[in-house]
């Protein structure tokens, strides 16, 4: 029997996992609902190849210039708060040319496993019913300079392209006019509804008969000794388990276990569209503004922000208003701006944007936490390597630079 604490993307992935290969499973959510915060209104993008950490060489110089700027994509507030602190001295430390290339291996390494494990569900199971497609990515450059660093770092023409700002707007006629220099065009992305994902997951292991879920219930505590869980509390109730699975996000910190996580804040808009708009089909990244697009179904999700300002998952007007404005001015006709619905999720990461995936301090005690915007992403093959560890198999991937006992 393996437990897990959270019903997010990530927990409800490794669940499908773990009952596909044969183990009784309870997920425990203290939310009534699954999937309803970080995984309910993402960025959409299954974004394999662009999953570089936000830590690299020349980021913090750039950061203090975001945030002179009135509509910094990044935000900062410090607080009187140790965690902050040590997270962002972390962060720091990994801001390193040689240290981003080599996180950047694990991630794509990672990602490619994610790509094919989701493949895999969808082909044997016949998983569907989240607005999946293959319809590629297109980053965007507003800025020569940026343009022409990225396309000096363009590799495989097979898997990526370098397109002139025509070519761009060739290839998605929603750009033209937008003031974009060129872009990188990448033709094997994907775009989902990760809420939708969650709740085709949700189906499927309540169907199975071998997973039970326990919605509003909140653990509060971790019991352990000799070096293992031997159970948990929820509430006043006393829950022993055999292996415990802890995929309850930024969250995951409060049961005792020390973790190198803090909440990266985002926000996104959900703009209806309509038979009258013109909303792009490719997904976009503005590159030089930090925001993604992503047509899901009949809806433009546009998704932007990081904010460093503690644990209040609240609203923040202006922000939302910065995105819609910018939104506004990129893709005027795309969709009902005006009736747009407003969302913020706290994204849990690590300092090096490396998740943590396997064996913790503790022989059954199991980690599948700090994934950051690349949740929806790396949630299948962080659940494939999972289940597989649990069961003691050799995992499909190579686990250097993710195990958790390494980090």
């Amino acid at each position: 029997m393996v437990c897990i604490i959270g019903g997010g993307v990530i927990g409800l992935a490794s669940a499908y996992a773990l009952v596909r290969a044969g183990h009784e499973v309870t997920v425990i959510e203290a939310r009534e609902t699954l999937g309803s915060e970080t995984s309910f209104a993402n960025g959409g993008q299954l974004s394999y190849r662009y999953v570089a950490p936000l830590a690299d060489a020349g980021v913090p110089l750039q950061a203090i210039g975001w945030l002179l700027r009135g509509d910094s994509p990044l935000k900062l507030r410090p607080r009187l708060d140790p965690q902050q602190w040590r997270w962002m001295a972390a962060f720091l430390g990994a801001c390193r040319g040689s240290v981003n290339k080599r996180n950047a291996a694990h991630l794509l390494r990672l990602a490619s496993l994610s790509q094919d494990t989701l493949q895999q569900w969808r082909d044997d199971d016949h998983l569907d019913g989240f607005d999946w497609r293959r319809n590629g990515k297109l980053v965007t450059f507003r800025n020569p300079r940026s343009f022409e660093q990225a396309r000096s770092k363009v590799t495989d023409i097979l898997q990526q392209q370098v397109l002139s700002a025509a070519d761009c707007a060739r290839l998605e006629p929603a750009l033209a006019g937008g003031g974009f220099v060129g872009g990188i065009y990448t033709p094997n992305e994907e775009v989902a509804d990760c809420h939708a994902f969650c709740q085709r997951l949700a189906a499927r292991l309540q169907a199975s008969g071998r997973c039970t879920f326990l919605l509003g219930r909140k653990v509060t505590r971790i019991r352990h000794a000799e070096g293992a869980v031997q159970a948990i509390e929820i509430g006043d109730e006393v829950m022993p388990v055999e292996h415990l699975v802890l995929a309850a996000g930024y969250r995951s910190a409060e049961l005792g276990v020390p973790l190198p996580l803090y909440p990266l804040k985002g926000y996104s808009l959900s703009v209806p569209i309509g038979a009258q708009h013109q909303a792009p089909n490719v997904s976009i990244t503005d590159y030089d503004r930090k925001i993604v697009y992503a047509r899901i179904g009949e809806q433009l999700r546009v998704a932007a922000m990081v904010d460093i300002v503690g644990f209040d998952a609240s609203l923040e007007p202006k922000r939302l208003a910065l995105i819609k404005r910018q939104a506004l001015e990129t893709f005027p006709l795309a969709g009902d701006y005006a009736h747009a619905v407003e969302w913020a999720g706290m994204r849990p990461a690590t300092p090096t944007g490396v998740p943590l995936i396997g064996a913790s301090v503790y022989r059954n005690l199991w980690l599948n936490l700090g994934h950051g915007a690349l949740g929806f992403t790396l949630a299948c093959g962080s659940a494939q390597v999972l289940a597989e560890l649990i069961g003691q198999h050799v995992p499909s991937i190579d686990m250097q630079g993710l195990s958790p006992r390494a980090a």
